[in-house]
């Protein structure tokens, strides 16, 4: 994993927050299959993600 992944890695795609030790969701773009994470926040409120490779989007 290059460094700028790990970057984005440790933070919520949807809002940027730092999810590291907290209930964040790991799971692959359908599309791309990029790591991408969401903290419980933005799961729960459905806010939409955009995966930072190919630019997939889904709620």
């Amino acid at each position: 994993m290059s460094e700028s992944q790990q970057k984005r890695a440790q933070k919520c795609v949807s809002c940027g927050i730092n999810i590291a030790g907290t209930n964040a969701a790991a799971f692959k773009c359908p599309d791309c299959g990029q790591q991408i994470y969401r903290c419980a926040k933005c799961r729960k409120q459905s806010n939409l993600y955009e995966c930072p490779d190919c630019g997939f989007r889904g709620p």
